[in-house]
């Protein structure tokens, strides 16, 4: 069976994506994600990216945590909101860095779980992927996972596995704006 790393944003998406990628491939995770703050917020991530990896016997790289390397990416674009160019690049420095490490580890194939959540930008995941893959030499799957009830089914299971559901994506200036909406409510 193929192999194939598996950028994971978080284990709540992990817990659709993982199984579902399965009947394919053997999966390893790749928990690569230096926007996710603050560090507590991080490492709780991290240890349930632990549990779901675990769970559906998987394979879990994990680099080192360098929150700067998200920030100075994303510096020229932090005034624009979510679902702007601050979240291609993000989106695309995640996705380069899960292609270089693939093709690092000799795995042809690659993905990630960003598509499970409505909140995100498909094409733009795409665009990210498929750039990387020119980049590094490795093949992107792309598939839109939310679809035929991904992000449904992910919810029913991170329940089931009593994951914590973020209601940001992890960069503190999503945090802020999930404050806002918070406030606002």
């Amino acid at each position: 069976m193929n192999i194939i790393l598996l950028h994971t944003c978080c284990a709540c998406c992990a817990s659709y994506v993982v199984p579902h990628l399965q009947k394919k491939f053997r999966v390893i995770n790749y928990f690569y994600n230096p926007n996710i703050q603050p560090a507590a917020e991080y490492f709780l991530r991290l240890d349930e990216m632990r549990i779901v990896s675990d769970h559906f016997e998987t394979g879990l790289e994990i680099p080192e945590y360098h929150p700067e390397e998200w920030e100075n990416t994303v510096e020229p674009f932090r005034d624009l909101p979510e679902k702007s160019r601050r979240c291609w690049e993000c989106y695309r420095l995640r996705l380069e860095e899960t292609a270089r490490k693939a093709a690092e580890l000799g795995i042809r194939s690659f993905a990630t779980t960003l598509s499970v959540s409505p909140h995100k930008v498909y094409s733009r995941i795409v665009e990210a992927g498929e750039t990387a893959e020119r980049l590094h030499g490795v093949n992107f799957y792309a598939e839109d996972f939310k679809k035929q009830n991904g992000f449904k089914i992910s919810v029913r299971r991170s329940r089931e596995l009593d994951l914590t559901r973020q209601d940001y994506c992890g960069c503190i200036l999503s945090l802020r704006e999930a404050e806002e909406r918070r406030k606002r409510k």
